[in-house]
């Protein structure tokens, strides 16, 4: 499938450029099913995405060109196929404002603050002016973020979130609450472009200056929404004093534009933080404890530490005691607390992670306990079989990229996360001081390079515990690990 999307897609870039493409390297996915390429020649490159859904596309392609016809700072759009199911758009380069965010026990610089300052100024043109003249028809799936958004939104996180959690709510009391809450949000002024999923991740940074890509699911909706989605963005976990600076500056940036009573719109701001939080538990809930994946099941604290401050500091005109209750108790809960790494700090427990190639053997176990778990990588795609990734391992950008687009890997590692924690947590219990985990693939140097890698980093980063990582195929040939 992926081979015949490819072949398409080079096909409109060689339309498009008048002359072949030289490379097609896949890029990282997104929450969404969108396949996104890198395609360079010898004088251009573009970035080819595939879209399942052509009314999706549409939305974006349609947006696209408005925006960029008042000057608004998103890509290009170059070609799109009669099919309208592939476009190319602008290259806006690889870094994410995302990626810029602070480590842990690293301070929020003044360069990020500037880049957030200049996000939200261009936030403020792009909600006000852009909305101006937008054919808000091809909108998908609904042309306004309504009273039926929110109730979807807000029954995600019911099923998504509370009942799979387990956490106790009395239904109908519940949902008399989200009706009032959402009647109330909706009071406030509705008339804007509101990008919808607006968030660090979606903001890519060329040249110093902030550029804006999938906005998509964009649609007519309050100025606040946006603005709550970025400053409140779970794992981003900005400090509030920088949260007040930037709603401060991107109130003056819009008061150039329009008239804005800046208490109303504080009070309602607040709402749409909460209302916002709400959505991305669901999110979280479906994409981390139903499918499984780590880095959504990693966010969940941060977004209710989120919900925790609302609850502490902000009161609301309206009644809603059993949203307010729910809440609490969820947040009061001990589920997503995240492991005492101290445990595992002063465990003696190290555990050594292995790449190899099954060519050569199986790693040896040098603890003197018999060996521990091996993961067969040969029954993922391969990056190995096709000529731009041939000389590459598993911790090049290209490979990744492959890996995590062409391949089931992320499915993979999260079994292997799952089965290795309870390993993991029950050796610290125990006092135990070794375990062995190999990843094998043909040749040792991408799949299991890879696999290693992120085994490494999630114990590391969940356990605090010693760990031992060899490549053992690529330090033979006197690679630096």
């Amino acid at each position: 499938m992926n081979d015949n999307i490819e072949q398409q897609i080079l096909r409109l870039f060689e339309n498009w450029a008048g002359e072949k493409a030289t490379s097609i390297l896949p890029l990282a996915p997104s929450g969404s099913p969108r396949l996104y390429y890198r395609l360079q020649s010898e004088s251009k490159t573009a970035i080819g995405t595939h879209g399942s859904n052509p009314k999706e596309n549409r939305a974006f392609v349609t947006f696209s060109k408005h925006f960029k016809s008042r000057g608004l700072p998103v890509p290009e759009i170059y070609a799109v196929n009669s099919e309208e199911n592939i476009y190319l758009q602008e290259d806006l380069g690889s870094t994410a404002l995302y990626s810029m965010l602070p480590k842990k026990g690293e301070i929020f610089s003044t360069e990020l603050l500037q880049l957030y300052k200049k996000s939200v100024a261009k936030l403020a043109e792009l909600q006000v002016k852009g909305g101006q003249g937008l054919d808000y028809s091809v909108c998908y799936p609904r042309a306004a973020f309504d009273k039926q958004s929110i109730l979807w939104d807000f029954n995600y996180f019911k099923y998504y979130f509370l009942n799979l959690c387990n956490f106790p709510f009395d239904e109908q009391d519940l949902e008399d609450d989200i009706q009032r809450f959402a009647d109330y949000l909706l009071e406030t002024d509705c008339d804007y472009f509101m990008f919808r999923d607006f968030q660090s991740r979606n903001i890519m940074i060329n040249g110093g200056e902030p550029f804006f890509i999938d906005y998509q699911g964009g649609r007519k909706g309050a100025l606040q929404y946006d603005l709550a989605s970025l400053l409140y963005q779970a794992k981003a976990n900005i400090p509030h004093d920088i949260r007040r600076e930037l709603l401060n500056h991107y109130l003056d940036v819009v008061e150039t534009m329009v008239e804005v009573d800046r208490v109303k719109f504080e009070e309602y701001y607040y709402g749409f933080v909460l209302i916002r939080s709400i959505q991305v538990l669901g999110a979280y809930g479906f994409r981390g404890l139903i499918e499984h994946k780590e880095h959504f099941l990693k966010s969940i604290p941060f977004a209710l530490q989120n919900i925790r401050w609302i609850l502490e500091n902000i009161s609301f005109p309206v009644e809603m005691p059993e949203l307010i209750q729910t809440l609490s108790n969820m947040v009061s809960s001990t589920r997503f607390a995240p492991f005492d790494q101290s445990k595992g700090i002063e465990s003696p427990l190290t555990v050594s992670i292995h790449s190899f190639s099954y060519k050569k053997g199986l790693p040896t176990d040098e603890s003197g306990n018999g060996g521990g778990f091996i993961f067969d990588c040969r029954f993922l795609h391969n990056p190995g079989r096709y000529a731009p990734y041939k000389k590459l391992t598993g911790r090049d950008e290209a490979v990744i990229h492959f890996l995590q687009q062409r391949s089931n890997i992320a499915d993979f590692l999260n079994h292997v996360f799952q089965i290795v924690d309870e390993a993991v947590e029950n050796y610290i219990e125990r006092g135990f001081s070794s375990l062995q985990v190999n990843f094998g693939c043909t040749g040792g140097q991408h799949r299991s390079v890879y696999s290693a890698d992120q085994l490494t980093k999630h114990l590391t980063e969940k356990y605090g515990v010693k760990v031992k990582l060899k490549h053992i195929e690529q330090e033979r040939k006197n690679w630096v690990n």
